[in-house]
């Protein structure tokens, strides 16, 4: 008997598979990962319950039952839309549950309940299907909505106090009158006045607003958790939130600047909007330069809408636009590609002068 250990060689067939994995050569990209669609929306979706849990204790049971509202009709208007056009059924990859969360997010907890339907009908139907789908959409679907959804504009300019228990159970349609509150920091903002409420009630979340807005510390939470595990990046929600904060600063009245500044960085959707929703993978740009300036010119159109254009809240707005411009960043910014250079005229030549 032989005692010597025999050494194991590959065969012949698994080798070949070896090299033609390694060699075989393929259309860009070249980089994979393990990342699918699915579970960056269900990443999305843990970032932000944190911010849905403080909006439950805050204006009561009612705000879950709109952000479900919303998440049922987004799913069952994308699965009808693609069912009676025959089209593949994509409601498993959670797309359509992030924009249900989000319009709930961005609306009032005294919305009409019917009011998440209609916006998830505008979102799901008009702004991402009639496009082709997820990844075909040109704008952001749930600020879309948002801003169709101002054609109700007294749902969506009546808040709730804090932390007053509704009357009405979370299904009821009228509230009562006693626990609504009109006067939103923004609204005071835009006056040129400081907001009620104290920069840490604004931080922590203890203040009218829509329903997932309110909590800055929890909202800033979830952006840490996508930047953990690498869904968004840093760029556009810095560039947006900083702009924002120092262009308040020349516009604030004399003697409370910073109080100002940090005021409209905390108030009105700002935070939600930059982390959440100017990060769209479709909507936003794909480097880091063009993110930059995606997140420069949200913030300066956010400060012109909010001080000059007698508007107390311009995010969606500000986003929206810069949605339209981001094929035209991503161009201008293109970086060139190893072994060429950029002619005087703009076009890429290769090195040794040829085109």
């Amino acid at each position: 008997m032989n005692d010597e250990k025999k050494t194991a060689t590959p065969s012949k067939k698994s080798t070949e598979k070896t090299e033609k994995a390694l060699y075989t050569v393929t259309s860009s990209p070249h980089i994979k990962a393990q990342d699918t669609s699915r579970s960056i929306m269900i990443d999305v979706l843990i970032a932000l319950a944190p911010a849905m849990i403080w909006a439950v204790y805050v204006f009561g049971f009612r705000s879950l039952t709109i952000t479900l509202i919303s998440v049922l009709s987004c799913v069952g208007f994308e699965f009808l839309y693609q069912k009676l056009l025959h089209k593949p059924i994509t409601i498993l990859d959670f797309s359509a549950c992030v924009t249900g969360v989000l319009i709930g997010f961005n609306l009032p907890s005294t919305a009409p309940l019917w009011l998440p339907i209609a916006g998830s009908f505008f979102a799901i139907v008009i702004v991402k299907q009639l496009f082709g789908g997820i990844g075909k959409n040109i704008v952001n679907p749930t600020l879309a909505a948002r801003v169709f959804l101002f054609s109700w504009t007294t749902h969506m300019t009546t808040f709730a106090k804090p932390f007053e228990k509704l009357s009405a159970s979370a299904f009821t349609v009228k509230l009562s009158e006693d626990v609504i509150a009109t006067a939103t920091p923004m609204v005071y903002l835009n006056q040129g006045a400081l907001p009620q409420q104290s920069l840490l009630e604004m931080f922590l979340g203890i203040r009218p607003g829509v329903i997932g807005e309110v909590s800055v510390l929890l909202l800033l939470a979830g952006g840490v958790y996508l930047l953990i595990r690498k869904v968004i990046t840093w760029h556009i929600p810095v560039a947006y939130i900083l702009t924002v904060g120092l262009v308040s600063i020349f516009t604030a009245p004399a003697g409370n600047a910073i109080d100002y500044s940090l005021a409209q960085m905390m108030g009105g959707g700002l935070i939600l909007g930059a982390v959440f929703m100017a990060t769209d993978y479709t909507t936003s740009p794909v480097n880091n330069t063009a993110r930059l300036i995606f997140g420069v010119g949200c913030g300066l159109l956010t400060v012109f809408i909010r001080i000059f254009g007698g508007y107390s809240e311009g995010v969606s707005f500000s986003i929206l636009i810069m949605n339209l411009l981001v094929y035209y960043l991503d161009r201008f910014t293109k970086p060139i590609a190893f072994g060429k250079r950029k002619s005087n005229k703009g076009a890429e030549v290769k090195e040794n002068g040829k085109s």
